[in-house]
């Protein structure tokens, strides 16, 4: 997979996943999928496209953005974490705040960064 194709792979989900999140929610959403397709040893988009793995992946009809502005923003926040180190601490998994999943006790808190809980296993 070229760069480009992980560049936009990265940019849907951080658009999808987190495009009401401030930049550094962004930039997290970005890190965890950037460090699932690390530890698999997998592109961009198989790491995104994976069954039931970031929700908008089988809850949309769609992949393309309706909100074009908001999708070059989201062009830039991957491009930055495709260039900039993980501040994450290797997260690899993530929920909404609001949200209690059954998997999260299981693995390791990292932090939280706008509406959403990171975690690593």
């Amino acid at each position: 997979m070229s760069f480009l194709e992980g560049l936009l792979w990265l940019t849907l989900n951080v658009y999808h996943e987190a495009r009401s999140e401030p930049q550094i929610g962004q930039l997290a959403v970005a890190h965890v999928t950037l460090n699932r397709a690390v530890q698999k040893k997998e592109s961009v988009e198989n790491v995104v496209t994976e069954p039931y793995q970031f929700s908008w992946t089988f809850q949309k009809k769609s992949y393309l953005p309706t909100e074009p502005g908001v999708f070059v923003d989201c062009l830039q926040t991957a491009l930055k974490a495709m260039i900039s180190s993980d501040f994450t601490q290797g997260a690899t998994f993530y929920h909404r705040k609001d949200i209690n999943p059954s998997w999260a006790g299981n693995m390791t808190y990292v932090a939280q960064y706008g509406d959403h809980v990171f975690y690593r296993n």
